[in-house]
């Protein structure tokens, strides 16, 4: 996975926009950062996932997904492996993040 395609996806999103915090690229939605690339490093990014869902990913691919270190791993913050995530994992993963992050009213609007 490029980081170009991670990019792609959470743009996608409905009013999802780029911009950049402590040095990273990050992705928004009502002004919440719910993606951020770049993170440790090149070769990863990082989803704010429901705590749940961050775990059910943890087991499911622990190659891929790890929680951030500290207090925000324990918030969700969940680091991705571009290297080694599949497509598919990855948008499910960035959609998520994103519906823990966007205001109610747009959930209906990527439904559809």
């Amino acid at each position: 996975m490029q980081p170009d395609e991670f990019r792609r996806i959470a743009l996608s999103l409905p009013e999802a926009s780029e911009g950049a915090h402590m040095g990273h690229a990050d992705f928004r939605v009502g002004g919440k950062i719910f993606a951020t690339l770049g993170y440790p490093d090149d070769r990863h990014g990082m989803v704010v996932l429901p705590l749940d869902e961050q775990a059910k990913l943890v087991q499911e691919a622990p190659t891929a997904f790890a929680p951030a270190a500290g207090a925000w791993g324990r918030r969700g913050s969940t680091i991705v492996s571009l290297e080694i995530i599949k497509p598919a994992v990855l948008h499910r993963a960035i959609v998520t993040a994103w519906r823990k992050r966007a205001p109610k009213r747009l959930h209906s609007t990527y439904d559809s």
